[in-house]
Protein backbone atom coordinates (compact mmCIF):
# COMPACT_ATOMS: atom_id res chain seq x y z
CA UNK A 1 0.00 0.00 0.00
CA UNK A 2 1.28 3.43 -1.00
CA UNK A 3 1.35 5.95 1.74
CA UNK A 4 2.74 9.46 2.30
CA UNK A 5 4.72 9.31 5.37
CA UNK A 6 6.52 11.65 7.82
CA UNK A 7 9.51 10.30 9.36
CA UNK A 8 11.01 13.41 11.03
CA UNK A 9 9.62 16.77 11.69
CA UNK A 10 13.23 18.08 10.10
CA UNK A 11 12.68 16.47 6.55
CA UNK A 12 10.33 16.10 3.53
CA UNK A 13 7.48 13.68 3.44
CA UNK A 14 8.42 10.54 1.37
CA UNK A 15 6.29 7.73 -0.28
CA UNK A 16 6.57 4.64 0.93
CA UNK A 17 4.77 0.99 0.48
CA UNK A 18 3.12 -0.36 3.84
CA UNK A 19 0.79 -3.26 4.01
CA UNK A 20 -2.97 -2.59 3.90
CA UNK A 21 -4.48 -1.92 7.63
CA UNK A 22 -6.41 -4.04 9.48
CA UNK A 23 -10.02 -2.78 10.98
CA UNK A 24 -10.86 -2.70 14.63
CA UNK A 25 -14.10 -3.85 15.85
CA UNK A 26 -15.38 -0.24 15.38
CA UNK A 27 -13.53 0.63 11.94
CA UNK A 28 -14.09 1.23 8.39
CA UNK A 29 -11.77 0.53 5.69
CA UNK A 30 -11.97 3.06 2.98
CA UNK A 31 -10.29 2.33 -0.46
CA UNK A 32 -9.47 6.22 -1.00
CA UNK A 33 -10.57 8.06 -3.90
CA UNK A 34 -9.61 11.83 -2.71
CA UNK A 35 -7.59 13.18 0.40
CA UNK A 36 -8.18 16.95 0.86
CA UNK A 37 -4.71 19.56 2.14
CA UNK A 38 -4.92 21.78 4.97
CA UNK A 39 -3.10 24.01 5.99
CA UNK A 40 -2.96 21.85 9.52
CA UNK A 41 -0.71 18.90 7.18
CA UNK A 42 1.95 22.02 7.04
CA UNK A 43 1.79 22.30 11.14
CA UNK A 44 1.88 18.31 11.56
CA UNK A 45 5.27 18.24 9.06
CA UNK A 46 6.76 20.67 11.52
CA UNK A 47 5.33 19.46 14.92
CA UNK A 48 3.58 22.21 15.77
CA UNK A 49 -0.01 21.27 15.27
CA UNK A 50 -1.98 20.93 18.01
CA UNK A 51 -2.93 17.68 17.69
CA UNK A 52 0.62 15.98 15.68
CA UNK A 53 0.26 12.06 15.46
CA UNK A 54 3.30 10.58 16.84
CA UNK A 55 6.53 9.60 14.64
CA UNK A 56 6.08 7.85 12.10
CA UNK A 57 2.80 9.04 10.61
CA UNK A 58 0.52 9.36 7.34
CA UNK A 59 -0.39 12.83 6.23
CA UNK A 60 -4.52 13.52 4.65
CA UNK A 61 -6.85 14.56 7.58
CA UNK A 62 -9.91 14.29 5.26
CA UNK A 63 -11.24 11.59 2.86
CA UNK A 64 -13.54 10.07 0.54
CA UNK A 65 -14.05 6.64 -1.35
CA UNK A 66 -15.72 2.80 -1.50
CA UNK A 67 -15.46 1.02 1.79
CA UNK A 68 -13.41 -2.00 1.38
CA UNK A 69 -14.27 -4.04 4.72
CA UNK A 70 -15.77 -3.37 7.91
CA UNK A 71 -15.14 -4.04 11.74
CA UNK A 72 -17.47 -6.69 13.24
CA UNK A 73 -19.27 -3.95 15.81
CA UNK A 74 -20.17 -1.49 12.31
CA UNK A 75 -23.66 -1.85 11.60
CA UNK A 76 -24.34 1.19 10.10
CA UNK A 77 -21.65 1.24 7.18
CA UNK A 78 -21.59 -1.95 4.58
CA UNK A 79 -18.72 -3.09 1.78
CA UNK A 80 -19.38 -0.47 -1.42
CA UNK A 81 -20.68 2.80 0.67
CA UNK A 82 -19.47 5.93 -0.78
CA UNK A 83 -18.57 7.77 2.52
CA UNK A 84 -16.12 10.64 3.06
CA UNK A 85 -14.12 10.42 6.96
CA UNK A 86 -12.20 13.14 9.06
CA UNK A 87 -9.40 10.71 9.89
CA UNK A 88 -7.15 13.40 11.34
CA UNK A 89 -3.93 11.57 10.10
CA UNK A 90 -3.43 8.97 7.70
CA UNK A 91 -5.80 10.04 4.11
CA UNK A 92 -2.54 10.38 1.69
CA UNK A 93 -2.43 6.48 1.36
CA UNK A 94 -3.89 3.35 -0.96
CA UNK A 95 -6.33 2.75 2.04
CA UNK A 96 -7.14 4.42 5.44
CA UNK A 97 -8.72 2.26 8.66
CA UNK A 98 -10.89 4.92 10.21
CA UNK A 99 -13.22 4.98 13.19
CA UNK A 100 -16.93 4.59 11.63
CA UNK A 101 -18.00 7.68 14.17
CA UNK A 102 -15.90 9.84 12.29
CA UNK A 103 -17.52 8.46 8.64
CA UNK A 104 -20.57 9.32 6.55
CA UNK A 105 -22.02 8.37 4.15
CA UNK A 106 -22.44 10.64 0.39
CA UNK A 107 -24.62 10.64 -1.79
CA UNK A 108 -24.12 9.61 -5.61
CA UNK A 109 -24.49 12.82 -7.11
CA UNK A 110 -21.40 14.20 -4.80
CA UNK A 111 -18.00 13.80 -6.22
CA UNK A 112 -15.22 12.54 -3.76
CA UNK A 113 -13.07 15.44 -4.43
CA UNK A 114 -15.96 17.51 -3.47
CA UNK A 115 -16.71 15.45 -0.20
CA UNK A 116 -13.12 15.10 0.70
CA UNK A 117 -12.73 18.96 0.34
CA UNK A 118 -15.85 20.00 2.15
CA UNK A 119 -14.96 18.07 5.98
CA UNK A 120 -13.06 20.47 7.58
CA UNK A 121 -13.01 23.59 6.04
CA UNK A 122 -17.21 23.41 5.69
CA UNK A 123 -17.25 21.59 8.87
CA UNK A 124 -15.49 24.27 10.82
CA UNK A 125 -17.53 27.38 9.58
CA UNK A 126 -20.93 25.57 9.81
CA UNK A 127 -20.37 24.73 13.08
CA UNK A 128 -18.66 28.07 13.89
CA UNK A 129 -21.18 30.16 12.69
CA UNK A 130 -24.30 28.38 13.51
CA UNK A 131 -23.34 27.06 16.74
CA UNK A 132 -20.67 28.98 18.83
CA UNK A 133 -21.59 32.15 17.36
CA UNK A 134 -25.10 31.96 16.61
CA UNK A 135 -25.01 34.20 13.60
CA UNK A 136 -28.27 35.02 12.03
CA UNK A 137 -29.70 37.08 9.66
CA UNK A 138 -28.82 40.51 8.76
CA UNK A 139 -25.85 40.40 11.23
CA UNK A 140 -22.19 41.63 9.88
CA UNK A 141 -20.16 39.00 9.33
CA UNK A 142 -16.17 39.32 8.96
CA UNK A 143 -14.24 37.24 7.14
CA UNK A 144 -10.31 37.14 7.41
CA UNK A 145 -8.49 35.07 5.08
CA UNK A 146 -11.29 34.98 3.24
CA UNK A 147 -9.65 33.27 0.18
CA UNK A 148 -8.15 30.39 1.81
CA UNK A 149 -9.50 26.50 2.31
CA UNK A 150 -11.54 27.65 5.51
CA UNK A 151 -12.38 31.27 4.57
CA UNK A 152 -13.49 30.74 1.40
CA UNK A 153 -16.52 28.88 3.02
CA UNK A 154 -17.42 30.80 6.06
CA UNK A 155 -17.87 33.95 3.11
CA UNK A 156 -20.28 31.17 1.68
CA UNK A 157 -22.08 29.62 4.62
CA UNK A 158 -22.49 33.25 5.99
CA UNK A 159 -24.42 34.66 2.73
CA UNK A 160 -26.31 31.45 2.55
CA UNK A 161 -27.69 32.27 6.35
CA UNK A 162 -28.24 35.50 5.01
CA UNK A 163 -25.35 37.66 7.00
CA UNK A 164 -24.21 40.74 5.22
CA UNK A 165 -20.41 39.69 4.04
CA UNK A 166 -17.29 41.59 4.09
CA UNK A 167 -14.51 39.72 2.57
CA UNK A 168 -10.58 39.99 3.60
CA UNK A 169 -8.07 38.83 0.86
CA UNK A 170 -4.71 39.75 -0.61
CA UNK A 171 -5.12 40.48 -4.66
CA UNK A 172 -7.55 41.14 -6.86
CA UNK A 173 -8.06 37.36 -8.06
CA UNK A 174 -8.61 36.14 -4.50
CA UNK A 175 -11.22 39.04 -3.63
CA UNK A 176 -13.20 37.84 -7.27
CA UNK A 177 -13.84 34.42 -5.94
CA UNK A 178 -15.01 35.92 -2.54
CA UNK A 179 -17.78 37.76 -4.38
CA UNK A 180 -18.44 34.94 -6.65
CA UNK A 181 -18.89 33.20 -3.70
CA UNK A 182 -21.35 35.39 -1.92
CA UNK A 183 -19.37 38.93 -0.44
CA UNK A 184 -21.27 41.63 -0.12
CA UNK A 185 -17.75 43.28 -0.09
CA UNK A 186 -14.35 42.80 -0.43
CA UNK A 187 -10.93 44.80 1.10
CA UNK A 188 -7.70 43.71 -0.25
CA UNK A 189 -5.41 43.30 2.81
CA UNK A 190 -2.27 44.52 0.22
CA UNK A 191 -3.27 47.71 -0.57
CA UNK A 192 -6.80 49.29 1.79
CA UNK A 193 -7.14 49.69 5.44
CA UNK A 194 -9.34 47.47 6.41
CA UNK A 195 -9.71 49.08 9.98
CA UNK A 196 -11.38 52.71 7.85
CA UNK A 197 -13.49 50.58 5.68
CA UNK A 198 -15.38 48.41 8.04
CA UNK A 199 -16.02 51.05 10.82
CA UNK A 200 -17.28 53.21 7.67
CA UNK A 201 -19.52 50.00 7.30
CA UNK A 202 -20.91 50.44 11.18
CA UNK A 203 -18.56 47.99 12.37
CA UNK A 204 -19.43 44.10 12.63
CA UNK A 205 -21.11 41.55 14.91
CA UNK A 206 -19.19 38.50 14.31
CA UNK A 207 -15.38 38.25 13.09
CA UNK A 208 -14.18 34.54 11.26
CA UNK A 209 -10.42 34.80 11.86
CA UNK A 210 -8.13 31.70 10.52
CA UNK A 211 -5.27 34.32 10.79
CA UNK A 212 -4.07 35.41 13.90
CA UNK A 213 -1.37 38.13 14.22
CA UNK A 214 -1.84 41.42 13.63
CA UNK A 215 -5.05 41.19 11.30
CA UNK A 216 -6.40 40.23 14.95
CA UNK A 217 -6.12 43.38 16.51
CA UNK A 218 -7.01 45.39 13.67
CA UNK A 219 -10.64 43.01 13.18
CA UNK A 220 -11.21 43.47 17.44
CA UNK A 221 -11.31 47.25 16.48
CA UNK A 222 -13.86 46.87 14.06
CA UNK A 223 -16.41 44.86 16.45
CA UNK A 224 -19.80 46.13 17.49
CA UNK A 225 -20.61 46.36 21.28
CA UNK A 226 -21.30 42.44 21.79
CA UNK A 227 -19.75 41.07 19.03
CA UNK A 228 -18.65 37.45 18.81
CA UNK A 229 -15.05 37.00 17.98
CA UNK A 230 -14.00 33.18 16.57
CA UNK A 231 -10.69 32.40 16.44
CA UNK A 232 -10.24 29.50 14.47
CA UNK A 233 -6.55 29.14 13.68
CA UNK A 234 -3.00 31.38 13.26
CA UNK A 235 -2.08 31.10 9.98
CA UNK A 236 0.06 33.76 10.31
CA UNK A 237 2.50 32.39 12.82
CA UNK A 238 1.56 34.58 15.37
CA UNK A 239 -0.82 33.23 18.28
CA UNK A 240 -1.91 37.18 19.10
CA UNK A 241 -2.08 38.67 23.09
CA UNK A 242 -5.65 40.05 24.06
CA UNK A 243 -5.92 42.72 26.14
CA UNK A 244 -8.97 42.39 28.54
CA UNK A 245 -9.95 45.55 28.82
CA UNK A 246 -10.71 45.75 24.93
CA UNK A 247 -13.40 43.07 25.64
CA UNK A 248 -15.11 44.65 28.85
CA UNK A 249 -15.09 48.14 27.23
CA UNK A 250 -17.14 46.99 24.08
CA UNK A 251 -18.72 43.40 25.91
CA UNK A 252 -16.98 41.82 23.40
CA UNK A 253 -16.78 37.83 23.09
CA UNK A 254 -13.84 35.78 21.98
CA UNK A 255 -14.27 32.81 21.56
CA UNK A 256 -12.19 29.88 20.61
CA UNK A 257 -12.98 27.21 18.18
CA UNK A 258 -11.14 23.66 17.26
CA UNK A 259 -13.64 21.25 15.20
CA UNK A 260 -11.87 18.31 15.48
CA UNK A 261 -12.05 18.70 19.22
CA UNK A 262 -16.11 18.18 19.18
CA UNK A 263 -15.34 14.15 17.95
CA UNK A 264 -13.77 13.98 21.96
CA UNK A 265 -16.96 15.77 23.76
CA UNK A 266 -19.73 16.61 21.72
CA UNK A 267 -19.65 14.19 18.34
CA UNK A 268 -23.49 14.08 17.11
CA UNK A 269 -23.43 17.86 17.60
CA UNK A 270 -20.70 17.87 14.71
CA UNK A 271 -22.05 14.80 12.56
CA UNK A 272 -25.70 16.55 12.74
CA UNK A 273 -23.49 20.19 11.10
CA UNK A 274 -21.66 18.29 8.54
CA UNK A 275 -24.77 15.99 7.32
CA UNK A 276 -26.33 19.61 7.18
CA UNK A 277 -23.32 21.38 5.52
CA UNK A 278 -23.13 18.13 2.89
CA UNK A 279 -26.87 19.03 2.39
CA UNK A 280 -26.51 22.58 1.77
CA UNK A 281 -23.77 21.27 -1.21
CA UNK A 282 -25.97 18.48 -2.34
CA UNK A 283 -28.92 21.15 -3.12
CA UNK A 284 -26.77 23.38 -4.62
CA UNK A 285 -26.68 26.49 -1.58
CA UNK A 286 -23.08 25.54 -1.43
CA UNK A 287 -20.21 25.63 -4.32
CA UNK A 288 -17.10 24.38 -3.12
CA UNK A 289 -14.05 25.91 -4.64
CA UNK A 290 -11.26 23.25 -5.60
CA UNK A 291 -8.17 25.14 -6.56
CA UNK A 292 -6.72 22.09 -8.44
CA UNK A 293 -6.79 18.38 -7.85
CA UNK A 294 -3.61 16.23 -8.16
CA UNK A 295 -2.43 12.39 -8.72
CA UNK A 296 -0.98 10.81 -5.64
CA UNK A 297 2.42 10.98 -6.89
CA UNK A 298 2.27 14.76 -7.54
CA UNK A 299 1.06 15.08 -3.82
CA UNK A 300 4.49 16.82 -2.67
CA UNK A 301 4.08 19.70 -5.26
CA UNK A 302 0.42 19.88 -3.67
CA UNK A 303 1.91 20.23 -0.34
CA UNK A 304 4.34 23.18 -1.48
CA UNK A 305 1.36 24.99 -3.77
CA UNK A 306 -0.40 24.92 -0.43
CA UNK A 307 2.51 26.05 1.47
CA UNK A 308 3.12 28.94 -0.98
CA UNK A 309 -0.11 30.04 -0.12
CA UNK A 310 -0.82 30.26 -3.89
CA UNK A 311 -4.39 28.20 -3.60
CA UNK A 312 -7.71 29.81 -3.61
CA UNK A 313 -9.86 27.26 -1.97
CA UNK A 314 -8.98 23.81 -1.46
CA UNK A 315 -5.87 21.33 -3.15
CA UNK A 316 -7.39 17.77 -3.48
CA UNK A 317 -4.50 14.59 -4.34
CA UNK A 318 -6.46 11.54 -5.81
CA UNK A 319 -5.94 8.13 -4.19
CA UNK A 320 -3.11 6.06 -5.59
CA UNK A 321 -5.26 3.84 -7.63
CA UNK A 322 -7.95 6.41 -8.58
CA UNK A 323 -7.49 7.58 -12.52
Amino acid sequence: MLTLQVQDHTQEPIFLDRSFPTVGPTEILILTAACALNFADLLMIRGTYQETPALPFTLGMEVAGHVLAIGSAVTDFKIGDRVAAFAGSGGLAEAIAVDSARCLIISDDLPFETAASALVSYGTSHLALTHRAKIKPGDTLLVLGAAGGVGLTAVEIGAALGARVIAVARGQDKLEVCRARGADVTIDSSSEDMITMVKALGGVDVVFDPVGGDPFVAALKCCKPEARYLTIGFASGNIPQIKANHLLVKNVDVMGFYWGGYLNFAPQLLSDSLTQALKMISDGLLKPHISAVYDFDQALEALAHLKARKSIGKLVVRGPKTT
